[in-house]
């Protein structure tokens, strides 16, 4: 999207230690009001446009450093064709929110500053953005009751914030009539743009398929039940294994109050180096799972760091990255790992755990000791420094982070973005996925890590990975306890996905109706096209008849109702196993046609 430059209207507004009110006209959405109470700042406002998109700036400076208070942006606008708010977070169907309940957030290591009022055609109606990425912005978003307006406000300095004498945002109004999806890609690549924010490097092992030990084993791990899924994982073609909690542990309460020191306890692990070699021996890359804030109260690094957290949390403390020796500590810790065990990644979480709840504690202490003031600008340095040091000894290292901390800042420090925990919710996992492919930009998303139970029947534990397919698979069964069947299917599903990757993860992607959770997904390359429908009842249209196309039945129903635009070759129609089980002509026109359970239609033309 390109900047706009061309100024409409500039108010220009100087107060010292009063309160701050201005009303600017948009020719979108009507007065916008901006406000705060008692400021001791010279604020600008500018409001510029360019057809159906406008940019409202905001700069405040003051003579000398000085505590923001909160300031508040707000508009009303009538609901014209306007039914329902997305926004990244969202785990179930997009809804409109009256104002009072529709309260949401975003910072650095949460979620994005970015929500979109669409209609129930796949049409952006008002996508609104702030370029703030690192520092919190709440916002109150829906629909107002008296006289159906669309109501959003967004409130910066919300939460403790560390002295500054210059301050500048800019607020993104788009209203153009476009598919919603775009609206979303391009008002995350505005972000971007805006804050000069480098992407981290994605190697293509980014995009492997790969086996998690979490769902299936949490904490009790041991080196030679990882290495058993391992064999079978690869005879399944995965790539790469992410070891995750428990490594470093001999407790199995599920909590944090053993982190912080990060050695191998013996009993799970005997010789990390030897068993690591051994995976990658197979054929696959090893990453390893850190809870990156958090010191427990049984560990060594607590006595060491005592004074330098920010707060409890999660039934450990959180360090405070502030202090360079604590970030020093934690980018040494992970430099070390790689070097003596020949790490391939490292999956990094609880990232959004840096954050001050109350009074900051540095204040008090005058921030001694502390070389930055900024919690998210703290974090923003001990991030890069952590990518920076990683990749200077292996330059292709993976690295994870899951949902919420999925925004623009972290595109510069992670290669791979998860969709946050539903373990065996397939809806969730498809939903996740698809809002995680729209801010993601060409950072790999991933899917929540996939399961079922092995009494399954094989056609339905097929959907649970067809509802991952648009994102890069994340296996978390016990593959050594598969039946057959079910272990044909991943084989299959696992190399189709492989097969069509390009398409999958790397070409256009088109969610539809995330008012009704995604009943269609479609990915378009150059030269095919693949279709997935995951509701029953649903009229999937296969596109312009001019290139091969892919129709997925997703459904779990015997027949699923195509619209074609002109008349294939032929049609080819496969089972969840990708046996080919018949061929028959299909029309131009709407038809009900039998696709196989958790099978595919090839349309060649």
């Amino acid at each position: 999207m390109k900047r706009v430059i061309l100024s409409v209207c500039a108010i220009l507004a100087t107060l010292s230690a009063t309160a701050f009110s201005s009303t600017m006209k948009s020719k979108l959405v009507g007065d916008v009001k901006i406000s705060c109470k008692e400021s001791a700042w010279k604020i600008d406002t500018k409001i510029v446009s360019k057809g159906d998109i406008e940019e409202i700036t905001i700069e405040m400076t003051a003579t000398e450093p000085t505590t923001p208070t909160p300031l508040k942006v707000e508009f009303t606008t009538p609901q014209l064709d306007a039914h329902h708010l997305w926004h990244t977070n969202r785990s179930n169907r997009t809804i409109l929110p009256p104002d009072w309940s529709g309260k949401y957030s975003s910072a650095l290591a949460q979620t994005v500053p970015l929500y979109s009022f669409i209609n129930s055609n796949n049409r952006n109606r008002l996508t609104i953005a702030t370029s703030e990425a690192k520092r919190r912005v709440d916002a109150r978003i829906g629909l107002r009751e008296e006289g159906a307006v669309l109501y959003g406000a967004l409130s910066f300095f919300t939460e403790a914030e560390a002295p500054i004498s210059h301050y500048k945002t800019t607020i993104l109004l788009d209203k153009r009539d476009i598919f919603w999806a775009d609206a979303i890609r391009e008002g995350v690549a505005w972000i971007e743009s805006h804050n000069n924010f480098k992407v981290c490097q994605v190697p293509e092992a980014a995009f492997e398929p790969l086996y998690s030990t979490w769902y299936q084993f949490h904490q009790q791990i041991t080196d030679k039940e990882i290495e058993a899924e391992c064999r079978e994982a690869v005879k399944l073609g995965m790539k790469t294994i992410i070891v995750d909690d428990g490594w470093q542990t001999a407790d199995n309460n599920r909590g944090y109050a053993y982190c912080g020191d990060w050695k191998v306890a013996p009993v799970r692990i005997k010789d990390m180096a030897a068993h690591v070699k051994r995976v990658q021996d197979m054929g696959m890359k090893y990453m390893l799972w850190y809870s990156v804030p958090f010191v427990g109260r049984y560990s060594d690094a607590y006595e060491r760091f005592e004074g330098k957290f920010l707060g409890p949390s999660h039934g450990a403390f959180v360090l405070d990255p502030r202090f360079p020796e604590v970030r020093e500590y934690l980018i040494a810790t992970y430099e070390k790992a790689l070097r003596e065990w020949n790490l391939d990644g490292f999956k990094l979480d609880f990232i959004d755990s840096f954050r001050i709840k109350g009074t900051d504690p540095a204040v008090a202490e005058n921030y001694a000791g502390r070389d930055i003031k900024s919690v998210p600008e703290a974090v923003d340095v001990l991030m890069k420094g952590v990518l920076s040091r990683l990749q200077a000894i292996k330059p292709d290292i993976l690295i994870e982070f899951r949902q919420n901390y999925i925004g623009p800042a972290i595109r510069q420090y992670g290669n791979m973005f998860r969709a946050s925990d539903c373990p065996g919710d397939m809806q969730n996992n498809r939903i996740r996925i698809a809002n995680l492919r729209l801010t993601s930009g060409t950072t790999a998303v991933h899917a929540d890590m996939i399961e079922w139970n092995p009494n399954e029947k094989p056609e339905v534990a097929a959907r649970h990975i067809l509802s991952a397919l648009y994102g890069v698979v994340q296996y978390s069964v016990m593959l050594r306890e598969l039946p057959e069947s079910h272990f044909k299917v991943v084989k299959h599903w696992l190399d189709f996905s492989q097969k069509h990757r390009q398409t999958l993860l790397h070409s256009d992607f088109r969610p539809y109706h995330p008012e009704a959770c995604f009943p269609v997904l479609e990915a378009e390359s150059n030269t095919e096209r693949i279709v997935t429908v995951y509701q029953e009842g649903v009229v999937v249209k296969a596109g312009s008849a001019d290139r091969d196309t892919y129709i997925i039945n997703a459904t779990g129903a015997e027949k699923v109702a195509i619209e074609l635009e002109g008349k294939p070759k032929k049609a080819e129609y496969y089972d969840t196993y990708g046996n080919l089980v018949a061929r028959a002509k299909l029309t131009k026109g709407l038809q009900n046609v039998a696709i196989p359970v958790s099978g595919y239609v090839k349309l060649i033309y």
